[in-house]
């Protein structure tokens, strides 16, 4: 009888080693104890684009609302933009002016004032033409000893004024038709462009106030509702754009080796599409306990090292927070 117990006995050890190492591996698995079919486990993270206005002001429009998709380029608020409207139409007012005078210093005189000058040396030299024959009267008396000498001189000083002045107008109409000196012009062409910028800045201003979205994104959060006075550079939407979507999931320090950049990971989700595919980012150097975010009884002291994958955004839409199960790492 002691027999039948002892060999009853030693069957049983058998039996219950047996399936010890039979089963071993699974049920490492299943308790989250590592092994090399082991899942990990993680959660779906998103990066928001917090959109604040610049300056303070008062929150006129806000043509969208939460959990809404945008495109590229919708307008997503609007700041009470009289100031700035004003301060671009003085700036447009101010650079029409720099430029009217820029281009005036380019040209000559105005035709009006050119026709003067011609007319005042037609004018001169037909005094000149008169002086030159009673210049050559007053020589032939003197030489006779009929006319004075001092005829003569005032016959001959009479022509070489209206020479000079003929010679005068002759180089007042070749200025007419030049532009201003090159400094004058250099300092109007820089007035242009400091006008130009002011202008640039103005409009730049009114920009921030109402900004569009910077690309295709969902609606994650608004802050402020219309007529709220909203301080500068706090936020008044958050916009999360598809591609900043991403898995966050802790591999066991065993199995960390094998992660890689680039590298290919299958991951599940509840209510997801089969065969949803991620490539890592991030490794984490640096290894830590299990986070609150994903401990269980089972896993509550294993040590584990952060990675990230981004997923295809073509194939689901993934919202943040949503808990993830991935795939063993090929060794």
């Amino acid at each position: 009888m002691k027999r039948l117990a002892l060999l009853a006995v030693v069957v049983l050890v058998c039996s219950a080693t047996a399936a010890a190492a039979l089963w071993r591996e699974p049920l490492m698995s299943a308790l989250g104890l590592g092994g090399e079919r082991a899942h990990y486990l993680g959660y779906i993270e998103g990066e928001t684009s917090l959109i604040a206005p610049p300056v303070a002001g008062r929150l006129v429009q806000r043509p969208v609302e939460r959990g809404v998709q945008v495109r590229k380029g919708d307008r997503l608020f609007v700041i009470d933009p009289v100031l700035a409207q004003a301060e671009i139409a003085r700036a447009e007012g101010a650079l029409a002016e720099a430029r009217s005078r820029y281009e005036n210093l380019l040209k000559g005189k105005r035709p009006e004032e050119k026709e003067v000058t011609t007319a005042q040396r037609r004018e001169t030299e037909a005094a000149l033409v008169n002086a030159e024959i009673e210049y050559r009267r007053q020589s032939e008396l003197l030489a006779k000893g009929v006319g004075t000498r001092k005829d003569y001189d005032n016959a001959e000083s009479t022509m070489r004024q209206l020479r000079m002045r003929q010679n005068s107008l002759m180089a007042q109409e070749k200025v007419n038709e030049l532009a201003a000196r090159p400094d004058e012009i250099a300092a109007a062409r820089a007035m242009v462009d400091q006008n130009q910028a002011n202008l640039d800045q103005a409009r730049k201003r009114l920009d921030d106030l109402m900004p569009v979205a910077p690309e295709d994104g969902l609606i994650e959060n608004t802050f402020f509702n219309v007529g709220e006075w909203v301080p500068a550079g706090t936020p008044v939407v958050s916009l999360l754009p598809p591609g900043r979507v991403k898995l966050r999931f802790f591999v066991p320090e065993e199995d960390v080796a094998h992660a890689r950049i680039g590298q290919t990971v299958s991951f599940t989700c509840d209510s997801c599409p089969p065969d949803l595919e991620a490539h890592i980012i991030y490794v984490s150097p640096r290894a830590e306990y299990t986070p609150p975010v994903i401990y269980s009884q089972t896993a509550r002291t294993k040590l584990v090292f952060l990675v990230e994958a981004h997923p295809d955004p073509t194939q689901t839409r993934l919202p943040p927070g949503l808990p993830i199960t991935v795939a063993p790492l090929a060794k």
